[in-house]
């Protein structure tokens, strides 16, 4: 079984089917999981003058709103007897996840999905 694991979160259906995953692969108080929340500021939106100051606060409220669905994740998988650490990233995604998973020696990354209802949808 895993020991160290990372789970991507933005409280999405998706990443709540991750949190479904989390508890299946792993074997409660021995494993160490990792719960993270991205907050993303594309690069093209951080330029001066009054756009900066819109992200600015735009931010404030994506990295308020991320706190809270970390905060229920949390709630959820220790209430299933899981050891849970938060970790609120800012950057992009691939970046600072993968940045994450190689500080902490992470054994398993979860990254939640949806399954399609039909052929198209997988397109």
């Amino acid at each position: 079984m895993y020991k160290k694991v990372l789970v991507a979160y933005d409280g999405t259906a998706a990443s709540r089917s991750a949190l479904s995953e989390v508890l299946r692969i792993v074997s409660a108080p021995l494993a160490e999981v990792h719960l993270a929340g991205v907050v993303h500021f594309p690069s093209e939106y951080m330029r001066g003058g009054d756009c900066a100051r819109g992200v600015v606060r735009a931010g404030a409220l994506a990295q308020e709103e991320m706190k809270g669905s970390l905060r229920e994740a949390h709630e959820y998988l220790v209430d299933k007897g899981l050891n849970v650490t938060d970790h609120l990233l800012v950057g992009e995604p691939v970046d600072v996840l993968s940045d994450l998973a190689d500080q902490l020696r992470i054994d398993v990354v979860i990254l939640g999905h949806l399954r399609p209802t039909s052929f198209a949808m997988r397109w």
